[in-house]
């Protein structure tokens, strides 16, 4: 199994608080319409808020963590999920490289109803339903799912809420896979043929060659794959705005078509600072990038719910500069969403460095 397909996250810690998002909320249905105790479920969430579950691993099929008890412990506990088939991937990827809304929400860490509906009529189902979440754990107790269980699927619900990517790899496949796989679809088709055409002719739409692929005109300078890839993106905009999408602007725009065709990223732009915009949207999405670039002030109430979180995870004192909340080499910038985004200094720069998260406390400790 590569690292890529297994990912560890720190304890939480103390943290009274409830699954957010609508897919983080499906999750925690699956486990309460099983459960045959409610006691368990009640006990569970008291444990899972005063942190009582260490670092939880994610890997395919599984859930894993290690949780204490006011009786004793540590006890090894998991969560398992059936992996999708090769063949359900297929169809759900190929759903969501169809709609340009779709793969922009995901690769934003979105999961929009519609989504998760497309994915349902095509058979692949990926949330959990009734009975599909098998809890295990090492503690004497029977009842399934233990205290120990559900205090592992509450705090599992949380990182769902920051990232659906982590319900993904549940179901078999990680982050880079699927961006890989993405990209493979929504990529220019390498049977393009290239013409030599003198200047003032059209080419016609309707123009293909035997082979089916269709003609494009050449362009002094100008490689065949760049052709290729703005007639994938036009095809993409033209698909979101008969949806009525929203599309970005001009420069977001093209750091997102670096971020989603990597091998296309030195045609479109260079410099440290044209790297460190699509590193943003890599791991951000829009939001990524609107933080790398326009500082804002959030409310008060949210600074302090931050600073609460970052008050026993970090030996540095915080030093907070609007929405950017910097403690040594380390940086979090809070995007009008509620999600706090990593950066860590390179070169006297700072540099976007992973997903976001919706508790600091994740990133600084």
């Amino acid at each position: 199994m590569s690292d890529e397909a297994v990912r560890g996250f720190p304890a939480f810690g103390a943290a009274g608080r409830s699954a957010r998002s609508w897919w983080g909320r499906a999750w925690v249905s699956a486990m309460e319409d099983t459960a045959l105790d409610l006691g368990q479920l009640k006990k569970g969430r008291k444990y899972a808020a005063a942190g009582l579950v260490g670092p939880i691993t994610v890997s395919p099929g599984r859930i894993a963590a290690a949780v204490d008890d006011v009786d004793g412990g540590p006890f090894h506990t998991e969560l398992r999920l059936a992996e999708l088939s090769e063949a359900d991937w297929t169809r759900f990827l190929d759903r969501v490289a169809s709609r340009a809304g779709h793969l922009a929400a995901l690769l934003d860490r979105d999961m929009p109803h519609d989504l998760v509906t497309a994915a349902d009529d095509a058979g692949v189902h990926l949330l959990p339903g009734i009975g599909d979440l098998d809890p295990e754990c090492d503690c004497a107790g029977w009842e399934l799912p233990c205290r120990h269980a559900a205090a592992l699927s509450f705090q599992a619900s949380w990182l769902l809420d920051a990232d659906p990517f982590v319900l993904l790899l549940m179901r078999g496949k990680g982050e880079r896979e699927i961006r890989e796989e993405l990209e493979s679809r929504t990529a220019p088709r390498v049977d393009l043929v290239v013409e030599d055409r003198t200047p003032g002719d059209l080419p016609e739409l309707a123009e293909f060659h035997p082979s089916g692929a269709p003609s494009i005109p050449a362009a002094p300078g100008v490689p065949a794959e760049a052709f290729a890839l703005l007639a994938a993106n036009a095809s993409a905009q033209a698909r979101a705005v008969l949806a009525g999408e929203p599309w970005p602007g001009r420069r977001p725009d093209t750091v997102r078509l670096a971020a989603q065709f990597p091998a296309a990223a030195s045609r479109l732009g260079g410099g440290p600072e044209f790297e460190r915009a699509v590193a943003a949207w890599t791991h951000g999405g829009r939001a990524g990038l609107e933080v790398l670039d326009s500082p804002w002030t959030p409310p008060k109430a949210a600074l302090a719910a931050a600073r609460a979180a970052l008050a026993d995870v970090t030996d540095e004192e915080p030093v907070f500069d609007r929405n950017r909340c910097t403690a040594g080499e380390v940086q979090v910038r809070l995007d009008r969403r509620g999600r706090w985004h990593p950066y860590r200094r390179e070169g006297g720069e700072w540099w976007p460095a992973g997903p976001p998260e919706s508790d600091p406390g994740l990133l600084l400790g």
